[in-house]
C-alpha cells in the first residue's frame, strides 16, 4: 500500500513539495499480483519498496533542512531588526538632544533679543532726553547770543556816531570834557554853602575874565610814523612784533603801565592786552580801612566825604574811588585816580585798534592815524601824571 505523510511546513516549503510532486516518481507502482507469464515479479516488488523508503528519507531530510534554514532566516531577520531598532533608537536620542540644544539656543536668543530691545529703548529714551536738553541749552544760548548781538549792534551804532561826530580836527567837546575851556568848567566843581554868595562870586568872575581867543593847534604828519601805521593798516594785528605796535609799546604802553608794584603791573598789562580787565567805581563803605595810612576827611554839612587808603599799584596812600579786577579771579585791587587814568588811556588805545582790526572804523587812513596819535598823547599825559579832575 502507498503511505501518505501530512507535514506542516512553511509556505515556501509547501511550494517546494508541490514542485516535487509534479516531477515523475522514482519507481512505478505495480500490482501485487503477478501477471501471467512473468517470472521476475517478486524482485520488482522488493525494489519498489526500497525506493519508497529512500524517497521518504530524502523528503524528511529536505524538510529538516528547510526547517533549519527557516530558523536561521528568522534569527538573522530578528537580529537585523534588532540592529535597525537600536540604530533608530540612537538616532531618536540624537534628535532629542539636538532638539533640546536648539530649544536652549532659541530661549537664549529670545532672552538676548528682549535684553537688546530693552537696551535699545533705554538708549533711545536717553538720546531723546539728551537731545531735548541740548536743544533747550542751544535755544538759551541763541537767545543770549541774539541779546549780545543786539547790544553789540547798539554799541557799534554808538561808536559810529562817536567816530563821525568826533574827529581829531573837530573833536566833540561834549564827549571829551577835558577839551572844554577852563572858563566853562572852572566853577562846576565844589560845594556852595551860600547860594547868593556863590552866584555873586560867579558873576564877578565872569565880569573880570576877558574872553580869550580860541586857539587852534597846529599839527604836522610824521612820515615815518605814518608809514608804519599804513603798513600795519594793510594787515591789522595785535602782535607787538610789528614796527608800529613795537614803537607804541616801547614809548607809550610800557611806561604808562610801569607802576611801583612790578608783579601787579605785569598782570595788569596782560589783562589789558587780553581785554579781561574790569574797572568799577566803589562806594566809601566798601573801601578797606587801614589804620596806618587811612584818613577820614570831613565833608560839608557833617557828612563823610572821602576815605584815603593805599593804592595797590603805587603803594601810596591815596583817595581810591575805583577798583580793578583781573579776569575772573574775583580779587579786587583799589587804585588811585592817577593809576586809573593811565590804565584807561591804554585801554582806550587798545579798544580803538581792535575796532580797526575788526573793520568797524570806516574812515580815511589819515583820520585814523590822527586818532591814534591823539590816544598816544593821552597815554603820554597820563604817564606824566596829568589826568582830568573827573577821575
Amino acid at each position: 500500500m502507498r503511505r501518505g505523510f501530512t507535514v506542516l511546513v512553511p509556505h515556501s516549503q509547501a511550494n517546494f513539495e508541490e514542485d516535487s510532486q509534479k516531477q515523475p516518481a522514482i519507481g512505478h507502482w505495480k500490482p501485487l499480483m503477478p501477471s501471467k507469464g512473468s517470472k521476475e515479479e517478486p524482485e520488482t516488488v522488493v525494489q519498489d519498496a526500497g525506493g519508497v523508503d529512500e524517497t521518504q528519507s530524502t523528503e524528511q531530510l529536505n524538510v529538516s533542512r528547510l526547517r533549519s534554514s527557516s530558523v536561521e532566516i528568522r534569527e538573522k531577520g530578528s537580529e537585523f531588526l534588532k540592529e535597525e531598532l537600536h540604530k533608530a533608537q540612537k538616532e531618536l536620542k540624537l534628535k532629542d538632544k539636538e532638539c533640546e540644544r536648539l530649544s536652549k539656543v532659541r530661549e537664549q536668543l529670545e532672552q538676548e533679543l528682549e535684553e537688546l530691545t530693552a537696551s535699545l529703548f533705554e538708549e533711545a529714551h536717553k538720546m531723546v532726553r539728551e537731545a531735548n536738553t541740548k536743544q533747550a541749552a542751544s535755544e538759551k544760548q541763541l537767545r543770549e547770543a541774539r541779546g549780545k548781538i543786539d547790544m553789540l549792534q547798539a554799541e557799534v551804532t554808538a561808536l559810529k556816531t562817536l567816530v563821525i561826530t568826533s574827529t581829531p580836527s573837530s573833536p566833540n567837546r561834549e564827549l571829551h570834557p577835558q577839551l572844554q575851556s577852563p572858563s566853562k568848567t572852572g566853577f562846576r566843581k565844589g560845594h556852595g554853602r551860600n547860594k547868593s554868595t556863590s552866584s555873586a562870586v560867579v558873576s564877578a568872575a565872569s565880569q573880570n575874565v576877558t574872553p580869550e581867543p580860541v586857539s587852534r593847534e597846529c599839527k604836522e604828519l610824521d612820515s615815518i610814523l605814518f608809514a608804519e601805521f599804513q603798513a600795519w593798516k594793510e594787515s591789522p594785528t595785535l602782535d607787538k612784533s610789528c614796527s608800529f605796535l613795537d614803537r607804541i609799546y616801547r614809548e607809550d604802553v610800557g611806561p604808562c603801565l610801569d607802576f611801583t608794584k612790578q608783579e601787579l603791573s605785569e598782570l595788569v598789562r596782560v589783562a589789558v592786552e587780553q581785554n579781561t580787565l574790569t574797572i568799577e567805581p566803589v562806594a566809601s563803605q566798601t573801601l578797606p580801612m587801614v589804620k596806618v595810612s587811612a584818613e577820614e576827611c570831613g565833608g560839608p554839612n557833617g557828612f563823610r566825604s572821602q576815605i584815603v587808603t593805599k593804592c595797590a599799584l603805587s603803594g601810596l596812600p591815596r583817595t581810591c574811588k575805583h577798583r580793578i579786577m583781573l579776569g575772573d579771579s574775583g580779587n579786587y585791587y583799589y587804585i588811585s585816580p592817577s593809576c586809573r587814568a593811565r590804565i584807561t588811556a591804554v585801554c582806550n588805545f587798545f579798544t580803538y585798534i581792535r575796532y580797526i582790526q575788526q573793520g568797524l572804523v570806516r574812515q580815511d587812513v589819515e583820520l585814523m592815524y590822527w586818532e591814534v596819535m591823539r590816544l598816544r598823547r593821552e597815554m603820554s599825559l597820563a604817564k606824566l601824571g596829568f589826568y582830568p579832575s573827573e577821575m
